[in-house]
């Protein structure tokens, strides 16, 4: 099989979930890193026996590439990511998008002139527990969805955002707890109800930090088109990291899922339920609440990559959380 050559590009907390695939499957090289902060680059690259850069034009110019993650802050996805596409490379970015609507979309539209593709990274899509529901409603043994809700209480001290340069911006990381934290859930539910959206109504404030100026609290409703009521919960004001919490009241019974956990009621009586499997991957220093499933998606990125199979999570595929997400900016009104 031939191997693409992978370049990863951004070398902070979140790497670690693309470099560890990126080694270890058997569809890719990991030949190349690149980070401004040079000293980080050389680690992470002494780390993992690959070439450092401090300009990830310079790696996509001497790299002869075939894919490149992306690892960025939230504003710098999408330039880097035409940048590459512009050279014929594939492109595997975290979430979100971008920081507004309009450059994802120009983002797509810049994959499909250079023939190459565009994913995102939602890897809670691949979680066992959202896998038994998602299949439960689109087999048809769910019925109908009627309703659903999440729930979201995490914790972000003040200091969380004071370590940081660009998190709890508007200009660099675009919001706060929507498009940072309960993007993943917004995403589960819309990816599940499969429809269109009909309105958004929802507020946002920034309730418990100093530091920073961007949203810690927001609630809303979403309708879709089938009919589907969707309300949205959440904040990082809380003491810890709860597990968030989805639920789905159907024709034919209950869905209750979180990331690990899933359990579904029908209403005759008779249940399923589905737990996350132990992880046997090594992610030194990832979160909890990363999850362990970004190596399946990076397999399939790779498998479509080399035309072994479709692209099942595609920027043109994202659009549609991000229309929702940036939908629920405007309604919030803090972001200027």
């Amino acid at each position: 099989m031939k191997k693409l050559r992978v370049g990863i590009i951004g070398c902070g907390r979140i790497s670690v979930m693309h470099l560890v695939p990126a080694q270890k499957l058997e569809q890719s090289q990991l030949v190349a890193c690149c980070d401004i902060r040079k000293e980080l680059a050389e680690e992470t690259a002494d780390k993992y026996g690959i070439t450092p850069y401090t300009d990830y034009t310079e790696m996509l110019e001497k790299e002869n590439l075939d894919a490149v993650h992306i690892c960025l802050p939230h504003y710098l996805h999408v330039p880097v990511a035409m940048d590459a596409m512009k050279r014929g490379v594939h492109v595997l970015s975290e979430k979100p998008m971008s920081i507004d609507y309009a450059s994802a979309e120009a983002a797509v539209k810049c994959a499909e002139e250079n023939n190459v593709l565009y994913g995102v990274i939602f890897q809670c899509r691949y979680n066992n527990a959202t896998r038994l529901v998602k299949n439960a409603v689109a087999s048809g043994k769910l019925g109908k969805i009627i309703s659903a809700r999440s729930t979201l209480t995490w914790k972000r001290s003040d200091d969380y955002y004071n370590d940081s340069d660009w998190k709890g911006t508007w200009d660099k990381e675009g919001g706060g707890v929507v498009i940072d934290q309960a993007i993943h859930s917004i995403d589960l539910v819309t990816w599940i109800v499969d429809s269109e959206v009909e309105s958004i109504s929802g507020s946002m404030a920034n309730r418990g930090h100093k530091i920073m100026i961007v949203e810690d609290s927001a609630e809303g409703l979403i309708t879709f088109k089938n009919g589907v009521r969707y309300g949205y919960y959440c904040m990082n004001n809380y003491g810890c990291d709860e597990p968030i919490e989805i639920r789905l009241y159907c024709e034919n019974g209950k869905a209750v899922f979180s990331y690990d956990d899933a359990y579904i009621t029908y209403n005759d009586g008779t249940t399923e339920e589905a737990h996350q499997r132990e992880n046997t991957e090594v992610y030194e220093g990832g979160k909890d609440y990363w999850g362990f499933q970004h190596i399946l998606q990076i397999e399939q990125f790779y498998k479509a990559c080399l035309g072994l199979e479709p692209l099942e999570i595609s920027g043109k595929d994202a659009l549609r959380t991000h229309k929702i997400i940036c939908e629920i900016y405007d309604q919030g009104g803090m972001r200027k």
